[in-house]
């Protein structure tokens, strides 16, 4: 192969090599989309911290598995919140999935026997925080308007009877039917979800699709957003330990 050959073969590689380096950097910065993925039973549970080794165990005393009947409180300790999660256009970037969570959820699920009796929740939505500080201040005065609603309250209107296996470690699938005020309206929602409990924990999760409509919220708007889908993701993921 001759000298210019093998120059010419040369600059095609690098080119070739440049192209790619170039495209790999365009998604990681502009395509990749990184939004938290959406809630599962299985990675709240990883969430929790491990249990104390057994040299640390053997020298302090055991903890006693909780019964279910009683007060159960969110774990302020443990990776407790609401949130939602919405598909956008952005100007310069393309179709991006907007999720936004607070951790400021408070409340109580009472448990009488194997049944719960009542279950109350409200989230704080003016910490509700995304991967845009931009976007959280837009919140406060357009869509869900923090500044006017700062509340979302979830309060259940139908008992769950729950399976003798959940003191086990066994998971379940339930539906939680109750009210959910949003943005100043309350409407009947059923919610699909998953608990179980895991190191004195009940671990809930869940996730509701919702119409922007049905709670009067309207599209929010900004210079860099073309367009917001008229639906969204309500996302709960719930750690909950006995206070009484």
């Amino acid at each position: 192969m001759d000298k210019r050959r093998k120059i010419l073969l040369g600059f095609a590689a690098g080119g070739v090599a440049t192209i790619a380096i170039a495209g790999g950097l365009f998604w990681y910065l502009v395509l990749r989309d990184d939004a938290p993925p959406k809630v599962t039973l299985s990675s709240a549970l990883d969430s929790i911290p491990a249990s104390p080794t057994a040299s640390t165990a053997s020298t302090s005393s055991p903890q006693p598995s909780p019964g279910l009947p009683g007060t159960w409180v969110p774990d302020t300790s443990q990776q407790t919140f609401l949130g939602y999660r919405v598909n956008e256009q952005l100007v310069r970037i393309g179709v991006n999935t907007a999720v936004g969570r607070t951790s400021g959820v408070t409340g109580q699920l009472v448990i009488e026997g194997n049944t719960v009796k009542s279950a109350t929740f409200e989230a704080d939505l003016t910490k509700l925080a995304s991967d845009s500080g931009l976007r959280d201040g837009q919140l406060r005065n357009q869509a869900i308007e923090t500044n006017k609603f700062p509340k979302a309250t979830f309060a259940l209107s139908d008992p769950i009877t729950l399976p003798d296996t959940l003191l086990s470690g066994q998971a379940f699938d339930t539906t939680l039917k109750g009210k959910l005020t949003l943005h100043g309206v309350t409407r009947e929602v059923a919610i699909p979800a998953q608990a179980q409990m895991k190191s004195g924990l009940i671990v809930v999760v869940g996730s509701i699709e919702i119409q922007f409509s049905d709670y009067s919220i309207s599209k929010p708007s900004g210079a860099t957003v073309l367009s917001i889908e008229d639906h969204g993701t309500i996302e709960l993921q719930l750690f909950l330990k006995k206070s009484s």
